[in-house]
């Protein structure tokens, strides 16, 4: 019991300060052609909550909004950057990705590169959907506008987002099914 706590505050620990570093070094953001950029900085939330559970995925999501929250304030790198020193849009919508990934891949574990596949789509959705709501709710852009960014950007963040959840869940699952045949833990 003791050994699995630790073992999921590890986790905690090292996929968020993944997810931080994407942020500060920007690598967590791929220019694209419509002048915006497509995010895989929520990959870590869904890779934790996929291989922890909810509870983690929650932690590792709250920890990358609060990240966005001052990385907004700090070190804006374009104009809808203020946008997100608010925590209705930077935090509140990342809470959600790991509960919900973690859903998904409870929810068709039978099928491990299905589940993967699909717990990575619906996390990055999540996230999308969710900000781009809260955008929307609070008047920022028109409504009309969030089906296109879906479509040009969301999509194209899902599949990202699946491919690494797909490599680097199945990986660890590797080394763990050896470590567990070789007798040894964690």
């Amino acid at each position: 019991m003791v050994q699995d706590r630790t073992r999921k505050i590890v986790i905690t620990g090292v996929l968020s300060a993944i997810s931080i570093f994407l942020g500060i070094t920007r690598l967590g953001f791929i220019p694209w052609f419509s002048g915006v950029s497509l995010t895989i900085m929520h990959v870590p939330v869904i890779i934790g909550a996929v291989l922890e559970g909810p509870v983690v995925g929650f932690a590792i999501g709250l920890i990358f909004g609060i990240f966005s929250l001052i990385q907004a304030a700090v070190a804006p790198t374009g104009p809808t950057d203020v946008w997100f020193t608010n925590p209705l849009i930077s935090v509140v919508p990342r809470l959600f990705i790991g509960p919900i990934s973690w859903l998904v891949y409870r929810a068709l574990k039978r099928w491990p590169i299905p589940a993967l596949i699909t717990s990575g789509v619906a996390g990055s959705l999540v996230n999308t959907a969710l900000v781009l709501s809260m955008i929307g709710a609070l008047g920022l852009i028109p409504w009309i506008a969030i089906p296109p960014i879906i479509l040009s950007n969301g999509l194209l963040e899902a599949v990202a987002a699946s491919i690494l959840v797909v490599s680097v869940v199945s990986i660890w699952q590797q080394i763990e099914s050896r470590r567990d045949r070789q007798g040894s833990s964690f």
